[in-house]
Formats: C-alpha cells, sequence, structure tokens
C-alpha cells in the first residue's frame, strides 16, 4: 500500500533483490535457529509481518493501510538487515 507508483515499483524490486542477495551475504557459521533464542522471536514477527503484508495488500489505499503498510515495510526490510548482524553478534557471545 505504497500510494507512489515508482514507489512501489521500488519496493516490489527491492523485496526480490533483498532475497536474492540473501544467501551472499552468510557472514557466520549459522547452526540453526534452535541456537539464537533471538532469532525464534525475530522469526515469528517475520512471519506475522509477511502475513499482514499481504492482508493490507489486498486492502483499498486509505489511510490506515496505508499507515500499517509502511510500518510494515519497514519491519520487513530491518529483519533483513539487522538478522545478520544479531548472528554474529551472538556468536561472538558465545565464543
Amino acid at each position: 500500500s505504497i500510494p507512489n507508483k515508482l514507489g512501489g515499483v521500488i519496493a516490489l524490486v527491492l523485496s526480490i533483490a533483498i532475497l536474492a542477495i540473501l544467501p551472499f551475504y552468510h557472514l557466520s557459521k549459522f547452526r540453526g535457529i534452535q541456537f539464537y533464542p533471538i532469532n525464534q522471536i525475530l522469526f515469528w514477527i517475520m512471519v506475522v509481518t509477511v502475513i499482514l503484508l499481504t492482508w493490507i495488500g489486498a486492502r483499498p489505499v486509505e489511510e490506515p493501510y496505508v499507515l500499517v503498510g509502511q510500518i510494515l515495510t519497514v519491519i520487513y526490510f530491518a529483519y533483513f538487515m539487522f538478522n545478520p548482524l544479531i548472528i554474529k553478534w551472538w556468536d561472538n557471545l558465545l565464543n
């Protein structure tokens, strides 16, 4: 629910590009989500975010939906930016 067409196209391209770049952004020996308790919480936040973004995408471009969609979009991109940093921080904390 981005009211600007160019902004929507940019968000669409970035959402696909971040998924394509993610395998090359491997910074540590990722063992599994059971070793990262913070990531367990972040994973479920991401699941809820994707479900809500899907629901918001079907709503009309009106004021409460636009704001909620923009907040959820920021959360979506922040997850992919901060998750590798949290994994690296957690690995350094344990080692």
